[in-house]
């Protein structure tokens, strides 16, 4: 069962203003769930909880961003 947040409908202003959204917070709190719900069509779906990916971000941002474009 999925409970509507209220931060929803500020995801999805956010995501249609940015190109980019970044949710940070405790583990485990909904953060996926929130994005799974609050998504666009066509919009891709990052997580740095891979130290490759953390990584590419940090040192390469110009390739992460062409890695994981929207």
């Amino acid at each position: 069962m999925y409970y509507r947040r209220t931060l929803t409908a500020t995801i999805q202003r956010a995501s249609a203003a940015f190109p980019v959204v970044l949710v940070t917070g405790p583990r485990q709190v909904g953060k996926t769930t929130l994005l799974e719900h609050a998504a666009k069509q066509g919009r891709t779906y990052v997580t740095l909880d891979d130290p490759q990916v953390r990584l590419l971000a940090k040192t390469d941002p110009a390739l992460f961003f062409q890695t994981y474009h929207t």
